[in-house]
């Protein structure tokens, strides 16, 4: 398997990044950590490895990025107002540079669906939201949908727009709306064990469904719980069976 690992000083978080790449063609899977890892994460735990018969045939070229949650909202020491400015340069971050990084590196045309696991799927799923125009769809896998689940009872007007538990109820922007309804690849997985939530995938679900978005719901039993073998069984039957 091809593996390419780049970093560049990104403006927008104002530090060096890094991003691993895995495989040369087929469309873009770009893959957000959990809560406080990092960028080779998913390699770790072998979710690659899983991978690897959709990556070294051609149908997927995996992109995965670091995450900064350990600077915003898993940062005991920093004010909640400071925890949100830095969750939306992370946003910008992902939309200005590592967008173009991806495209650069298949084409423009290539499609981009973003995938997570626990807060990476809270993360992935906003991403998509907000920006149906630069990202064309979403598997979240294990989430909650509401940041104030990681706020510690921290509420502003930049964590309402980085819940799409809270803003997508009341989103009424018919262009936004039509680009999010015109994807076909919103994927909620969740498992039913040990830390699972599958009533927050359930919920989410139902505002999307009130809002005419095609999605799909899919709750594992009580035997898969909120670890890496669930998220190991789950990406790989999904590129495989839904892609």
């Amino acid at each position: 398997m091809k593996r390419q690992i780049t970093n560049w000083f990104s403006p927008a978080l104002q530090k060096e990044m890094p991003v691993v790449v895995y495989g040369d063609y087929g469309f873009a899977l770009l893959l957000v950590p959990t809560a406080g890892a990092d960028y080779l994460e998913y390699e770790r735990f072998q979710l690659i490895d899983h991978l690897s018969p959709y990556i070294n045939g051609g149908k997927i070229k995996v992109f995965s990025v670091n995450s900064i949650n350990k600077e915003s909202w898993m940062n005991n020491d920093m004010l909640g107002e400071h925890k949100a400015i830095r969750h939306n340069q992370f946003n910008q971050y992902i939309y200005n540079e590592v967008i173009p990084f991806i495209k650069n590196n298949t084409s423009w045309e290539t499609p981009v669906i973003i995938c997570g696991a626990s807060l990476g799927a809270l993360h992935s799923m906003n991403l998509f939201l907000k920006r149906p125009d630069l990202i064309n769809g979403v598997i979240a896998m294990s989430g909650v949908y509401d940041l104030t689940e990681y706020t510690k009872g921290f509420f502003d007007e930049q964590v309402y727009y980085n819940s799409p538990m809270h803003y997508m109820p009341n989103l009424t922007d018919h262009h936004i709306l039509e680009q999010i309804r015109k994807s076909r690849h919103i994927h909620i997985l969740t498992g039913s064990g040990d830390y699972e939530d599958p009533e927050a995938g359930k919920g989410f679900a139902g505002v999307l469904y009130n809002k005419g978005i095609n999605y799909e719901l899919s709750v594992w039993g009580n035997e898969w719980k909120h670890d890496w073998p669930t998220w190991r069984a789950m990406l790989p039957l999904w590129i495989d069976t839904r892609f």
